[in-house]
């Protein structure tokens, strides 16, 4: 059965979630990936690459956006399609802010931006940008 749009669904509305990127994320994010890169792992390794310090998992990163779309679309709505880009690390420690909007409602897909900036250090510099497409949950789908 196919569901209707929310009625508090509207072009603009934003949801934002903000979390500081610790060792423990670090370390949980590698026992569910398997994902065992130097920079993600070793901070020495990180620091000869000319890095402050471990790089913090881009798609932990896109997780935090998908808390975002899960406030957006509701227990009725998955992600179809995600599309982030990263134009600069982030590194354990630091803290960021995942913000997801609304900018289209098509039939019963919601488009939203997604954007996420670092605000720790408070530079506000955006690390990672990009949008999704949520869709009704369907097994027929």
């Amino acid at each position: 059965m196919q569901q209707s749009i929310s009625s508090e669904l509207a072009v603009g509305r934003t949801v934002s979630f903000r979390k500081t990127m610790t060792v423990a994320e670090q370390a949980m994010f590698t026992g569910i990936s398997g994902n065992m890169g130097g920079l993600y792992v070793d901070a020495k390794r990180a620091r000869d690459n000319g890095l402050a310090g471990m790089v913090v998992f881009e798609l932990s990163l896109g997780a935090l956006a998908t808390t975002c779309l899960w406030h957006i679309g509701g227990p009725g709505r998955r992600i179809g399609e995600i599309q982030l880009d990263f134009p600069v690390p982030v590194f354990v420690g630091e803290s960021v802010e995942a913000r997801a909007e609304v900018v289209e409602l098509d039939g019963d897909a919601v488009l939203c931006r997604i954007v996420c900036m670092r605000t720790l250090p408070a530079d506000g510099k955006v690390i990672a940008e990009g949008r999704a497409r949520l869709v009704p949950v369907r097994e027929d789908a």
